[in-house]
């Protein structure tokens, strides 16, 4: 028996697949015999299989993922509340999810700095998305205050050099340090639009099934984590292919 036929067996034995639910009794015994005498010549097949039902199932999610990125792209690509970074009319959009306390996001930023420097048709739309604890959801009520004024890339590169926790004094010294009216921005951070906005991006990662921050979308793809400039040109390159 060759590893594809023992992937087949396997997936036969899988319970609510269309196949197992197809099998009689008599049958699946049939298929665990075959099973057992094959990996009695060859133990190897087991590996293998496995690899391959652990593709069959990534390549499932992948597409799964793909239909709900498509089903929200509206949301994603073209909320005319998200802040953009780079060219507004780029050709190619990623869409970043990050936590202002998030330490793989700050590590991230100077990296997609060099890449909007380099690769003028890009487009990012930023996504604030506090997972990390009251002082995340402070950070991003601030940013997106500061949005009001235009000066929400301004706060938000501060935030990201940032190395101590963004509670309200530090906060106040960083917006004022960028001429953003503060007054007027912790009135606004209280906006309960504001909060409507937070829900909003926290849904839409929940359906996307997003783990963590920075997770990026770039076409039908979610990049999860911090990359370096190559991968970030390279996807580029195949946004535009």
């Amino acid at each position: 028996m060759n590893r594809r036929g023992l992937a087949a067996l396997g997936a036969a034995l899988i319970p609510g697949t269309a196949m197992a639910q197809a099998l009689s009794a008599e049958q699946r015994t049939e298929v665990l015999q075959l099973l057992r005498q094959a990996l009695r010549e060859d133990p190897s097949l087991l590996r293998d299989a496995m690899a391959g039902l652990e593709q069959a199932e990534q390549a499932e999610r992948a597409s799964s993922l793909a239909a709900t990125i498509r089903a929200r792209a509206e949301q994603l690509f073209r909320d005319a509340s998200d802040p953009v970074k780079g060219n507004p009319q780029g050709s190619v959009t990623f869409v970043e999810f990050f936590d202002a306390r998030c330490g793989y996001c700050k590590q991230l930023h100077p990296v997609m700095e060099q890449l909007l420097q380099r690769e003028r048709d890009v487009r990012v739309v930023m996504k604030d998305l506090p997972i990390l604890g009251p002082n995340s959801v402070l950070a991003t009520r601030a940013l997106m205050a500061a949005q009001r004024q235009n000066l929400y890339a301004p706060l938000y590169d501060a935030l990201m050099r940032l190395r101590e926790e963004p509670a309200e004094p530090v906060l106040r010294r960083e917006a004022e340090r960028v001429r953003i009216d503060w007054a007027r921005l912790r009135r606004d951070m209280d906006d309960p639009t504001i909060q409507t906005r937070i829900a909003r991006n926290l849904e839409l990662a929940r359906a996307l099934d997003i783990q963590g921050t920075p997770a990026l979308i770039i076409g039908t793809t979610l990049v999860p984590g911090a990359v370096d400039l190559a991968e970030l040109r390279r996807l580029t390159a195949a946004a535009r292919g």
